[in-house]
């Protein structure tokens, strides 16, 4: 199946975990595919664009790289992310602006450079990645934040660009085996595969995600099959 033949796709943090096995998909369907990050695991598809999310000119210079080497810009999925958990006692200002600026500044920038090239060329697709976060959890009060308004984000911008023909939406993942969450259970000081069983325990369906769980969703919406899906927030968590 070559969904995405003749199309473009920028993943911001495609270098791992979600945004690398999202890249893997839309590779795999047949797009031309870049991914934007400040690390890269070695099997990591596509154009590596070495990039800091948060800075304007990197951003918009990973766009222009993009559309200048692989011919355009169909697809944009913004995966960068990175956690700083604590109690709401001890969040320091780094630790709440840090998070701020990779998750909204850094969505905002990439969506904000991408929407500029997708006007005017005919529409596109955009994939936000919030999280179930966004509801609220304990230790995450920076990062709940911050996913909560990446939410905000989708909606608005499915607001002011659909008349252009470009869809968005937002997937919110719940337990999904990364490297992220790996950090989550080495700060709560439980064995990664503890972690998991347990988190299995909480799921319907009785097992964690894994990336390629996200990849496929996030691949759906950006199909003609979504076509008159945007504005739209899914929850990628094994049941309710």
């Amino acid at each position: 199946m070559n969904r995405f033949e003749g199309k473009v796709a920028l993943v911001t943090g495609g270098g791992r975990g979600i945004g690398k096995a999202t890249l893997a998909r839309f590779e795999s369907e047949g797009a031309k595919v870049a991914a934007a990050d400040l690390a890269f695991d070695d099997d990591a598809p596509g154009l590596h664009l070495e990039a800091d999310v948060t800075e304007r000119d990197q951003v918009e210079a990973t766009v222009a790289r993009t559309v200048e080497e692989l011919g355009g810009l169909d697809i944009l999925v913004t995966s960068a992310g990175i956690i700083r958990d604590n109690l709401v006692h001890k969040l320091n200002d780094d630790d709440w602006d840090s998070v701020i600026a990779t998750h909204l500044r850094g969505t905002f920038l990439a969506a904000q450079a991408a929407q500029a090239h997708m006007t005017q060329h005919g529409g596109g697709k955009m994939v936000l990645i919030s999280s179930v976060s966004a509801l609220g959890n304990r230790g995450q009060l920076n990062y709940s934040a911050a996913k909560a308004g990446i939410q905000a984000m989708t909606k608005t911008l499915a607001i002011e660009l659909g008349r252009f023909g470009v869809n968005v939406n937002c997937v919110a993942p719940g337990f999904i085996s990364t490297a992220m969450t790996e950090q989550t259970a080495e700060r709560i000081g439980v064995p990664f595969e503890d972690f998991k069983k347990l988190g299995a325990e909480h799921s319907p369906l009785g097992r964690v995600g894994e990336p390629e769980d996200v990849a496929g969703v996030i691949a759906f919406l950006c199909s003609e099959d979504a076509s008159y899906v945007s504005g739209q927030v899914i929850y990628i968590r094994g049941g309710p």
